[in-house]
């Protein structure tokens, strides 16, 4: 009986573990996520696209900048949000893209990935940056640059995760079991710039939107009832239909 009970050990340790690679496979992508998790990113997302700020600051939304469909579909976002601004003094232009969706969502697309895919090539590897906010704060941010047939963009992304903006390593892992995260990029031309001066107006930009952001954004979400959720079938045609309305408007 002793040799059978052994024979057996390695049976248990295997079955153990492909339950625990299981369970970790479950959390990073949300594949066990609740009715209350779910209509927790429906209403963060639904906050997004009714009250991000027009203006903050010395900067004015100019035009929304139109989007597809199909890859709002494919980048998991359930809300997003995609706007050129002007700052009225300097003349600055800055265009930002903020999502909402899952930490597994929100983590698979991040510039250095999307965008030699489209022709560009990664002239500044991306690193670190901390941005100093208007509030005192400081958000965690990502930076690099891309060029493209002399065009140089410079591309900040960071997360905004329950008010707080961060810029994790391996955000999928670091960010697991949120319901909700707000991926935001804001980016701005550097062609020709030699004094850092489109640099420090996205620095500015980030300095200026964040603190209303999370006072417009996340505070109204953070405050919403949450709602009886749908059944998945019907929430997914309402998400695409509302982002093909989006786009449409855009357009």
């Amino acid at each position: 009986m002793k040799s059978s009970g052994m024979g057996m050990l390695p049976v248990v340790l295997a079955v153990l573990l492909l339950a625990g690679v299981t369970v970790v496979q479950g959390v990073l992508t949300d594949r066990w996520k609740s009715g209350d998790v779910a209509e927790e990113l429906r209403k963060t997302a639904a906050s997004l696209e009714q009250n991000f700020p027009q203006s903050f600051g010395d900067w004015e939304a100019e035009k929304e900048l139109e989007t597809d469909p199909r890859q709002m579909e494919v980048a998991g976002a359930v809300g997003h949000i995609s706007r050129l601004y002007r700052n009225k003094i300097t003349g600055a232009q800055v265009s930002t893209f903020v999502v909402c969706a899952t930490p597994s969502d929100a983590s698979g697309h991040t510039p250095d990935r999307c965008y030699p895919g489209a022709g560009f090539e990664i002239a500044e590897q991306e690193h670190r940056q901390s941005v100093p906010l208007a509030d005192g704060r400081t958000a965690e941010t990502f930076t690099g640059t891309f060029r493209k047939q002399g065009q140089t963009l410079r591309i900040f992304w960071t997360y905004g995760v329950e008010g707080t903006w961060v810029a994790p390593q391996i955000a999928r892992i670091e960010l697991a079991g949120k319901p909700a995260i707000n991926k935001l990029y804001a980016i701005v031309d550097e062609t020709g710039d030699s004094d850092g001066s489109a640099m420090g107006a996205c620095v500015d930009f980030l300095a200026q939107l964040l603190p209303v952001f999370d006072e417009a954004v996340v505070a109204a979400a953070a405050t919403a009832p949450l709602e009886e959720p749908e059944a998945d079938s019907q929430a997914d045609d309402a998400e695409s239909a509302a982002v093909a309305e989006t786009a449409a408007a855009a357009g």
